[in-house]
């Protein structure tokens, strides 16, 4: 199968890139980025040198359609909402990595992303494609969503509870850190090494894009509208998210039968591991990987439940989980060209 990269220049292009070299099944065809069209990639990503050494060009439509059979999107928020329609109506399958198509309602766009949105109609048609949760419908996609990396933690930890009605969900409360590769290559006073160094802030409080994300797909499998409190933190490191939530039980469960619904739920997916009990994953046994690392935790005295969720966010929150996409639209092992162990210390 013959793929294409737009955004091959930043950090999930590249990470991309690192995958399907790896991939048995797959050809990297085009690698686009046009802020740097005409140059190597090689001379932008010296770690490539004598692996990947292609021209990064411009995105056109008519030629590109003729060389590919899928694409993936891996541009900032805005891009890819004017050129996938394009593709599509050609026959070629998106899987778009930015927020572009993940909300159903347009207006959403407006206040979550402070964009209008040009291709409404396509909203509807994209499927959300968090793997271990909606396998049948990614199979028969045409356009993916790729989940949001702070999303896809929060959703792996939280899904099991609501589906089975274990908690309240009136009551979810969130509190997530992520690594400075999440605010993407371009460079800003916000990442600069003496800003983020020896420094920990809470950002976009209130206001994180994936807001909206987490509460339609939890609303969705709950059937009732659900809200969360959600707070967003920069940290000194590279890679790596971790959600901590805190969310009160419905009824007596203990840690020890929590797990084993957990267990269960994820018992089909390979890249998703529970901790056993009194086991809290950190950002280190996940780097550089797939895997989403669950650790849980029934507080008595408190009735609340403390769910530890782990990702690379340059990988499962991002490249990762769209190679999984990818392979389940073509049939292949779900796990196909990913199989990395995390990369330690």
């Amino acid at each position: 199968m013959k793929v294409g990269i737009v955004g091959a220049n930043g950090y999930s292009g590249i990470e991309l890139i690192r995958f399907l070299l790896n991939h048995r099944f797959v050809t990297i065809e085009v690698i686009i980025a046009n802020s740097n069209s005409g140059k190597n990639i090689a001379n932008l990503f010296p770690h490539l040198t004598n692996i990947l050494e292609e021209e990064l060009e411009q995105l056109t439509i008519d030629t590109v359609v003729k060389r590919v059979d899928l694409l993936f999107f891996a541009t900032p928020s805005g891009v890819s909402k004017d050129w996938i329609p394009q593709f599509i109506n050609r026959g070629i399958k998106c899987i778009d990595l930015s927020g572009d198509f993940r909300l159903k309602e347009a207006d959403a766009y407006k206040e979550w992303y402070q964009f209008e949105h040009s291709s409404p109609s396509f909203l509807q048609e994209a499927t959300y494609g968090l793997v271990d949760i909606f396998k049948e419908k990614i199979k028969n996609a045409v356009l993916i969503a790729n989940p949001g990396c702070y999303a896809t933690a929060i959703l792996l930890g939280l899904i099991p509870c609501v589906e089975n009605s274990l908690i309240d969900p009136n009551t979810i409360v969130i509190d997530g850190k992520s690594g400075v590769s999440g605010a993407g290559r371009k460079a800003s006073l916000a990442t600069q090494f003496s800003e983020v160094n020896e420094n920990v802030k809470a950002y976009k409080v209130g206001k994180h894009q994936h807001i909206p994300e987490v509460e339609q797909v939890l609303s969705e499998i709950s059937g009732n509208p659900i809200n969360i409190s959600f707070t967003t933190h920069l940290i000194p490191m590279t890679r790596g998210i971790m959600c901590t939530i805190y969310v009160n039980r419905k009824n007596r469960i203990t840690t020890k039968q929590l797990l084993d619904v957990y267990e269960e739920y994820y018992e089909a997916s390979s890249s998703i591991r529970i901790r056993p009990e009194g086991n809290f994953p950190t950002t280190k046994e996940v780097y550089g990987s797939n895997y989403c690392d669950i650790g849980l935790y029934v507080d008595e005295r408190t009735n609340r439940l403390t769910i530890v969720s782990v990702i690379d966010n340059v990988v499962k929150g991002a490249a990762g989980q769209a190679i999984q996409n990818m392979n389940l639209l073509n049939n292949w092992d779900m796990d196909e060209g990913i199989r990395n162990i995390p990369i330690y210390p």
